[in-house]
């Protein structure tokens, strides 16, 4: 007679228990609130804030996670499922989970070699990961590592048009299957913790590798080098690759003793020219809509929240959307994700693909997220802390934790596939 097949979950458990025979305990604990103390622990000061800190006073935050709190699953008996479905389809490509890794920049502050890292952990757990616009190594290096791999881009729009063109054509030619075009970090949000250090990585070049290896930011760097030797009576100055090189090298390092590199012209420049032009505050539906002209990949847009900018993204030939407020970063006392999700899918229709980000921590997080109307979710701070603690290996197995838990969830509830999930399985907590 043979044993049923464990699915995930059960795998998960049953290997973590059997290496707990031996003496050995998880090096990424199995649980958020333990692997956030001992990320902390890990992580700097300025890393921690951050990584973990939020708009104003946490309000947003909060909501986040109260959002889930207000829902519980009713679970099912005798369904019979021996084995689930995790699977989804997104633009073509069938997933084995409906997981990906949410675009976190400046993750060099966490763990040297970040971006290389999470790729790696990602492709492990075999997810897609969404790789930041705000990385700390050029996206061709991390497409290397994953091989193979789904991964994602995520575009923050310039206010130097040429800029985006040439990120997008790197992100095609880096393998892309879809891009994600941020919206709501067209500036900074109020972030106390780290204004209470004076920290910003980015101004430290941590977080702009995208922009460092990019022909045409080293252009403008270039312009910008040279228009300053000129006033100042000097012979004009060519940005060189060597010293974007040099800067480059620092999103790959720990945060202490960055500051050195930027005192010669060109990294300095850079830093300069990032900050200046990363972001585009007066980016509109129509600009956005050109994305569709420039790409042939397709786009999906974040940190939609209200039915009718839903609306505008689909009228402006959008592919998908990305439920989010950021995590909690940009506008304190903001809308939860999980509680705008209901209104956005039903404004766009039960086809369009739908992702939530924001407050997602464990399996029983997107049962529930996927029961009001998501394709798909995205995690952030989770694998963060993950790869704080034990890198590639450590994002991977924050991602085995969470499908595991989802696994046994559906089981458990009477769930045989992600696919099945609808707010029936839903109450309102008392």
């Amino acid at each position: 007679m043979t044993s049923p097949p464990e699915g995930p979950g059960r795998a998960r458990q049953s290997l973590v228990y059997r290496a707990g025979v031996l003496g050995h305990r998880p090096a990424v604990p199995t649980d958020f609130a333990e692997l956030e103390s001992r990320a902390r622990a890990q992580m700097s000061p300025r890393a921690w804030a951050y990584v973990a800190g939020g708009a104003g006073e946490g309000a947003t935050m909060r909501a986040n996670r109260e959002a889930f709190d207000r829902w519980r699953i009713l679970p099912r008996m005798g369904a019979g499922h021996v084995v689930r479905d995790l699977s989804v389809d997104l633009f073509g490509r069938t997933l084995p989970t409906p997981l990906l890794l949410a675009p976190i920049g400046a993750a060099a502050l966490a763990h040297r070699d970040s971006d290389l890292h999470i790729g790696r952990g990602a492709a492990a757990a075999g997810v897609p990961y969404v790789l930041s616009n705000q990385g700390c190594s050029p996206m061709e290096d991390v497409a290397a590592v994953m091989g193979g791999s789904p991964r994602w881009f995520q575009l923050y729009w310039s206010t130097d048009e040429p800029l985006v063109d040439s990120l997008l054509r790197r992100a095609e030619a880096s393998g892309a299957e879809a891009v994600v075009v941020t919206l709501d970090t067209t500036m900074l949000g109020w972030r106390p913790q780290d204004l209470n250090l004076g920290s910003l990585p980015f101004s430290q070049g941590i977080g702009i590798a995208q922009y460092t290896s990019d022909p045409r930011f080293r252009e403008i760097v270039g312009e910008r080098v040279a228009a300053a030797a000129a006033r100042g009576g000097k012979a004009d100055v060519q940005v060189t690759v060597g010293a974007l090189r040099s800067l480059l090298s620092i999103s790959r390092e720990h945060p202490g003793g960055t500051r050195a590199n930027l005192r010669s012209p060109e990294p300095r420049a850079a830093v300069e020219t990032f900050l200046d032009i990363y972001s585009n505050p007066g980016l509109t539906w129509e600009t956005l809509a050109t994305v569709k002209q420039r790409t042939s990949l397709p786009v999906l847009v974040k940190g939609v929240l209200h039915p009718d900018d839903a609306r505008r993204a689909v009228e402006a030939g959008m592919d998908g959307i990305v439920v989010s407020n950021h995590g909690g970063r940009q506008v304190d006392g903001a809308v939860a994700s999980l509680d705008a999700l209901p209104a956005v899918r039903q404004a766009v229709g039960p086809e369009l693909p739908v992702l939530l980000d924001s407050g997602v921590r464990s399996g029983s997080d997107v049962v529930k997220a996927m029961a009001l109307g998501a394709t798909a979710v995205l995690l952030g701070r989770s694998y963060v802390y993950g790869l704080a603690l034990a890198g590639a290996d450590g994002v991977r197995d924050v991602v085995a934790n969470v499908v595991a838990e989802l696994d046994l969830t559906l089981g458990l509830s009477g769930v045989g596939s992600v696919r099945d999930l609808t707010p029936d399985l839903l109450v309102a907590a008392p």
